[in-house]
């Protein structure tokens, strides 16, 4: 029911258990630049976070205070939930197995208080492989729950193309789609956006940048695909400003297109995949992009930065820590797999 060729499903296995460096690293941005000088006098801060799931923890993270400092600066956090929201699991032997995702309204509820992000200040993308894992009704539930929560939505046919939010006294566009399902294509694409295409701008209405969302390219390789490239070339074409990609599961690098910011991937925010998953997919990042909200640049993006973590595991649980609070051994691993995949800061 699903739609991956059989070449990705092959790899899928192999690549978990050794995320690939392979592809083409030219042509990438550094990991964090400043793009407007002086700095804008009002600006307005954006936090793009990875894929949320219980998959690999039923209990909520810990999350180091400067992850929760970051975080808590943002206008608007923008995130893709992975997992269904449901009380109970409606695949029960999928769920037991990790093939399909579920997690409770609590889990969602904890794990954003402990990583200091206000539910007002969130939107979720719902346009993943993984919505409808827990059927029709499960999709409905999360549905449900989110509104119940008070997290604004995005991604789903009932949304408009690009949905308006406001971030401070800026208007934001957002706009998200998946490239993948894991189900059903007739009762997946009349749920879940799979449109990678905005609309003309006319459409969209007043907004001072329109970002999009996209769940795109093949899991566990840090460099995109060509496809996924040149489909970043053709929505930054039609006008879209930044981009902030889900779906890979491991972090990828950031490309500059004229004037349109693309993360093609920021590697998962809470686990996603089995609790022991190999130490380079447990590196996410969380993507800061300051905004000029000054007359005669509204919308600029003035600066932004990718700032990576690890999510450890402590017993039955993870903590998510800055790269530069990691010690020994490890910490030389995770900053090695960066400076491959961004190159060194010092040369940039």
């Amino acid at each position: 029911m699903s739609n991956y060729p059989l070449s990705y499903k092959l790899s899928w296995l192999p690549r978990f258990l050794g995320p690939s460096l392979g592809g083409d690293a030219r042509g990438f941005a550094p990991q964090a630049a400043t793009l407007i000088e002086p700095s804008p006098a009002r600006k307005v801060r954006l936090a793009f976070i990875g894929d949320i799931s219980a998959v690999a923890n039923r209990i909520a993270p810990e999350c180091d205070p400067a992850v929760a400092a970051l975080l808590a600066s943002a206008d608007l956090v923008v995130g893709n939930c992975e997992s269904p929201v449901v009380e109970r699991p409606h695949a029960v032997v999928g769920t037991r197995l990790g093939t399909h995702h579920a997690m409770t309204e609590r889990f969602l509820a904890d794990a954003l208080a402990a990583a200091g992000i206000a539910r007002e200040k969130l939107v979720l993308s719902l346009a993943n492989n993984h919505v409808l894992d827990q059927g029709v009704a499960g999709f409905e539930e999360t549905v449900r729950a989110l509104k119940r929560l008070g997290i604004r939505t995005i991604g789903t046919v009932a949304k408009r193309p690009v949905e308006r939010f406001a971030a401070g006294p800026l208007s934001i566009g957002l706009f998200a789609f998946t490239q993948w399902r894991n189900a059903d294509a007739a009762l997946f694409a009349s749920r879940v956006s799979m449109r990678s295409d905005p609309g003309p701008r006319d459409a969209v209405g007043s907004v001072d940048l329109v970002c999009a969302v996209p769940h795109w390219g093949w899991e566990f390789r840090h460099f995109p695909r060509p496809e996924t490239r040149a489909l970043a070339r053709q929505l930054a074409g039609q006008g879209v400003g930044l981009i902030a990609g889900h779906h890979a599961h491991v972090v990828q690098p950031v490309e500059r297109i004229g004037k349109t910011l693309v993360a093609y991937g920021l590697g998962d925010f809470l686990g996603t995949a089995f609790a022991r998953q190999p130490w380079p997919g447990r590196i996410g990042s969380i993507l800061a992009v300051d905004v000029s909200a000054d007359l005669g640049m509204r919308g600029a993006i003035a600066a932004y930065r990718l700032h990576p973590f690890m999510r450890q595991r402590v017993g039955d649980r993870e903590r998510l820590v800055p790269v530069e609070m990691l010690k020994g051994r490890l910490r030389g691993k995770v900053e090695g797999r960066l400076k491959a995949i961004f190159g060194d800061p010092a040369e940039a």
